[in-house]
């Protein structure tokens, strides 16, 4: 894909010095003042930068940035371009991690929308304005999977299972970079972090990780492989080791499975300062070694760090380092910034972004990622009577938008209460908490109301790099305000805006319904709103498991059965878990309600059996369900199709994921779903990276969520 670029990238390396080859390698971070802005000039000058991070700390997502200055970046680049011996364009970067100055879902919460449609829709979106800012390049998506929600990195990833992360990975990269890389409203995207980084040991953010090449190939590898088939310009190298091995200083992972397995043609980049901090690992005695480790693994631009800047080129000289494989770093940059068209558009220039489109891209996005929880009778709201609305988050804006936000107007989002006084109407009386957050007589008016709702959840601050919690349960503060509201004998819903599966089990009892509405952007609060009221119907599903408690943690729904028939996920000897606690999640994989019933109808086939070289060759099952809306509203539902190879040369996942689809379908009507299963769904990974496809039974579910008990078998013969 990218390497249809080489002859002019070749044209290129052949007039370039060992010093302006390794200067394309460095990528430094914006400068903080006027003493580092004329230090940056002098060295784009003399060609010892490749790349400026539009960033001023590693955790950029919650530490607060300066806003991107476009005519200085276009300075810098007018010296690279007009000044520069080698006239190489520099290539912008910056953390776009769910969108700019309009806001998106989360990841995780987008993911939660089972909709590829609207994720393409959205990063589309985010690309126009933030190319519009002078930025080239985002550090995004994130394809980590994860089963530990106390690690507070779990918010911009996907959740726990690869194939919808396969699938949320396309569509971002397609929303990312458009049809064509060149075009101006395009950003060059970065699947990260490779590899492993969600398996961080004990949900603590840089930590270390255990993870066999079973897991690997089969969990982890995935969404990068599903990453590099869309196209993606770049991948980031993680900070964390797999099996004692750091995986910015492999071989193996960088070039042995990514470019050799995978079929890379992009660059790799660094994640912040990874190549210095090798010698923090234990791997490398010094920076020296550090830079000789990652260039001979398959980096090829050191974020920020500046040890290929100052070691590479006596490396190359003493020859420890070969200068080819300088030369085919430098080519793997060069791919990209052709393909991006810097060359021949190397500049901003200033244009208008229709912003309202964006801002209703992201309410439907919104819309489509909250998750029904839970509802015995109470949503939608009525449009009359009393409300009375109270909680930590009613009057939250920032909070709302979510982490990773550096661009974000959290002016132009709406809190709750301002978006539910709107959404609510003329006929609706609304009493509030004024503010309190005490318990006692100023909240007295709460007896007169119908209803309460309780806006509930979590900081954006206790999520995203290096905010790992210990303990995911909702606080105490919030599960007493839901008993007390309980007691009043009033009909109580909460709406959760979090960044992670909260544990609910000691605040559920105490709720009549309750809204995930996530922290999704801009657009969070009114979403939330016009689902409470039925302007919309909730149709989001859980992309990850929601656990009672926080030691049941890691918990997902895709495990290997246990050697004494014990599944506690799916109810199997529940107790037998903990002796304090059921084994079943609270809310499984793929959950969600809706104001509508959809009946699912027996699964059908069109075969019982196919051979295994005709699978081989292309042939599959097609799996067929009806599924009727026997409701009141118009609704979407994500019909979900699960397989378990039932025997087969290595333990299988008792259900994995292989097929969704969103679909509207209105009340009284029936639509006719299809899965085409072949042999891309019914094989997996051996322990050297084989894809192995072999006869055997398999169980195919098809349901509204992990649990379905909706089954038929088909044999491989």
């Amino acid at each position: 894909m990218y390497k249809e670029f080489d002859k002019r990238v070749d044209e290129i390396l052949a007039k370039l010095t060992l010093k302006q080859k390794i200067g394309q390698l460095n990528q430094i971070q914006q400068p903080l003042n006027v003493e580092q802005a004329e230090l940056v000039k002098k060295w784009i000058k003399e060609g010892l930068v490749g790349s400026i991070i539009q960033a001023g700390t590693s955790t950029a997502g919650n530490d607060g940035q300066d806003g991107v200055r476009v005519d200085e970046f276009n300075e810098f680049q007018r010296i690279a371009v007009e000044e520069s011996d080698s006239g190489i364009p520099l290539i912008f970067g910056r953390d776009v991690i769910h969108g700019h100055h309009t806001v998106m879902p989360i990841p995780l919460a987008g993911a939660a929308a089972f909709n590829p449609e609207i994720t393409e829709k959205a990063y589309r979106c985010v690309a126009k304005e933030a190319a519009a800012d002078n930025i080239h390049w985002t550090f995004s998506p994130m394809m980590d999977i994860c089963t530990d929600p106390r690690w507070g990195r779990m918010v911009e990833g996907v959740g726990e299972d690869p194939y919808l992360a396969s699938r949320v990975a396309e569509a971002t990269i397609k929303g990312f970079q458009g049809d064509d890389l060149s075009d101006e409203n395009s950003l060059a995207a970065c699947a990260k972090h490779y590899l492993g980084y969600g398996f961080s040991e004990g949900g603590r953010d840089y930590h270390r990780t255990e993870i066999s090449d079973y897991t690997l190939y089969n969990k982890v590898l995935p969404p990068f492989r599903a990453s590099v088939a869309a196209g993606v310009a770049t991948v980031m190298s993680s900070f964390n080791d797999i099996n004692g091995q750091p995986v910015t200083s492999s071989k193996k992972y960088l070039t042995d499975i990514l470019r050799g397995k995978l079929g890379f043609e992009g660059f790799v980049v660094t994640d912040w300062a990874t190549v210095s901090r090798l010698v923090n690992q234990g791997v490398c005695e010094n920076v020296r070694d550090s830079a000789k480790a990652a260039i001979n693994a398959g980096v090829d631009m050191d974020m920020v760090s500046k040890t290929f800047m100052n070691e590479l080129e006596s490396l190359v000289l003493s020859g420890e380092v070969s200068e080819d494989i300088i030369d085919e770093a430098v080519r793997r940059v060069l791919r990209i910034k052709i393909a991006k068209g810097l060359f021949e558009r190397p500049y901003c220039a200033e244009r208008e972004i229709d912003m309202q489109e964006h801002i209703a891209v992201s309410r439907e996005f919104a819309a489509e990622s909250m998750v029904l929880l839970k509802n015995n009778g109470v949503l939608p709201l009525k449009n009359e009577g009393t409300v009375a609305l109270a909680g930590p988050m009613l009057r939250a804006k920032r909070e709302l938008l979510g982490t990773w936000v550096l661009d974000g107007k959290a002016d132009i989002a709406p809190s709750f209460l301002e978006a539910f006084s709107s959404v609510a109407g003329e006929n609706i009386k609304i009493i509030t908490d004024k503010g309190s957050t005490v318990l006692d007589d100023s909240l007295a008016p709460f007896y007169n109301s119908d209803v309460i709702v309780l806006a509930l959840g979590e900081s954006h601050e206790v999520t995203g790099e290096a905010r790992s919690v210990a303990d995911i349960s909702i606080s105490k503060s919030q599960v007493e305000l839901a008993k007390w509201a309980k007691s009043l004998g009033k009909k109580t819903v909460g709406v959760l805006f979090c960044g992670r599966p909260l544990a609910l089990s000691e605040i559920e009892p105490y709720l009549d319904g309750i809204l995930c509405a996530w922290h999704c952007g801009t657009e969070t609060a009114t979403a939330a709103a016009e689902i409470l009221f039925g302007d919309r119907v909730p149709c989001g599903k859980t992309p990850v498991t929601f656990p009672r408690c926080t030691g049941q943690i890691p918990i997902y729904y895709n495990s290997t059965v246990a050697i004494t028939g014990v599944c506690s996920y799916y109810g199997q000897a529940a107790e037998r878990s903990y002796c304090d606690m059921l084994g079943t999640p609270l809310y499984p994989f793929g959950f969600g309600l809706s104001y509508t019933k959809f009946n699912i109808s027996a699964i059908s086939c069109n075969k019982t059996e196919i051979p295994l070289a005709d699978i081989k060759n292309g042939e599959s099952f097609v799996f067929s369900v009806d599924v009727a809306n026997v409701g009141e509203f118009d609704g979407k539902e994500t019909v979900q199709l699960y397989i378990h190879d039932k025997i087969s040369s290595i333990m299988r996942p008792v259900r994995e994921l292989k097929g969704f689809k969103k679909v509207l379908i209105k009340k009284g009507e029936t639509a006719n779903i299809e899965f085409n299963i072949g042999k891309t769904h019914l094989g997996f990974y051996g322990n050297n990276g084989e894809y192995l496809l072999e006869k055997g039974e398999f169980d195919i579910f098809v349901g509204g969520n992990c649990l379905t008990n909706n089954k038929i078998t088909v044999k491989v013969i």
